[in-house]
């Protein structure tokens, strides 16, 4: 009589080690990384043993996990061979998308390349937002600090200028008070906005060099400036990056949007979280992510607590907040109208809902 047949094993039980040869003992050398420091990484994560001898690897552990650590290590091989750096941030990068259920390492690989450095995502989110930056006119970036949202719409549009899509970047921020007035800062009126908007300088001095900034800021292909400023223009040929947008009122929001001009591309970002309008006065990002779905040719990307790429603890920060502000429905009454004897502007605010007046 024929034995019946085993069924395959499940998951749990293979075991295996799998062993991975790599061609190329300079590039294996570089993916192990100084004192085997990537494997070491690798290890941590996956909950795997991983032993190098050569340019030989061998992977011990549940079955699972040792796919998900061929998968990184191909992964990141594939990265050096095409020239590709790979430091301790792409390994976590591609440790994260090959956790990701709709994941997938070969994201690591949608490169920005600028002046002075080559910037890729390092979470599935992020290689979201920039496909969504490759195919819509407009979107949304919508989600916590540390997410990458400005940074990586400002590498977008800095690589743009560089290769001759747009002829400018247009930068822009509200000039929002967080408890001062702007009337009793010291400077003229470029010195007293220009705080707000340091962030955005920053940003364009990581991906080129100093000079250049300078003198594209002074020719006007590149031009940082507060919300106000953009009242009557039309922004065609140019790379338009809104920061901060959920300190925007619906007025204010509505004008921005209908700045778009021919062969433009605009990225709107903001943290719903982090509203410092005064009370009473509806975001105008909140507004027009509402008021413009369904819209074709508008994207809007959601970054969550888990995108958080700045310091580990940030995420743990941006995560507790959120537990907390979600049973307090902190933010509620930002998604409303004003009620309750506060005008549309919020009170004390001038006409376009700014707060006091500049």
């Amino acid at each position: 009589m024929t034995p019946p047949v085993k069924p395959f094993a499940t998951a749990e039980e293979r075991t295996g080690p799998r062993v991975l040869q790599f061609d190329d003992n300079s590039l294996a050398l570089q993916l192990f990384g100084s004192h085997h420091s990537h494997l070491a990484r690798i290890e941590q994560v996956l909950e795997v043993v991983l032993n190098a001898r050569g340019n030989q690897v061998t992977i011990t552990g549940p079955a699972e996990q040792v796919e998900d650590a061929v998968i990184v290590l191909e992964g990141l091989y594939a990265r050096l061979e095409k020239g590709m750096n790979v430091g301790a941030e792409e390994v976590d990068a591609v440790l994260r998308m090959s956790g990701s259920e709709s994941g997938d390492v070969s994201d690591a690989d949608l490169t920005i390349k600028t002046r002075k450095r080559h910037i890729s995502p390092r979470t599935t989110v992020q290689a979201d937002y920039l496909r969504a930056i490759d195919r819509a006119e407009l979107v949304f970036g919508i989600g916590p600090a540390g997410t990458g949202k400005t940074y990586l719409a400002v590498a977008k549009a800095v690589e743009s200028l560089i290769r001759g899509d747009v002829d400018r970047i247009i930068l822009s921020r509200p000039a929002v008070e967080a408890g001062e007035q702007l009337g009793f800062l010291p400077g003229d009126m470029r010195e007293k906005v220009d705080p707000y908007l340091r962030p955005l300088y920053d940003a364009l001095h990581d991906m080129m060099p100093g000079d250049q900034v300078v003198k594209r800021l002074e020719n006007d292909e590149i031009e940082v400036a507060p919300l106000a400023f953009m009242r009557g223009r039309t922004l065609a040929n140019a790379f338009v990056i809104l920061d901060e947008a959920q300190n925007t009122t619906a007025v204010q929001m509505k004008m921005f949007l209908t700045r778009l001009g021919e062969n433009a591309r605009m990225v709107i970002t903001g943290d719903l979280s982090q509203v410092d309008l005064p009370r009473g006065t509806r975001s105008g990002l909140r507004d027009a992510v509402d008021t413009l779905r369904g819209v074709g040719g508008i994207e809007v990307v959601r970054f969550t607590e888990k995108d958080v790429v700045r310091h580990p603890l940030v995420m743990k920060i941006v995560k507790a907040y959120d537990e907390r502000e979600g049973r307090k429905k902190v933010g509620a009454r930002y998604e409303k109208d004003a009620a309750n004897g506060v005008n549309g502007n919020g009170a004390g605010g001038d006409a376009n809902g700014n707060g006091a007046k500049l």
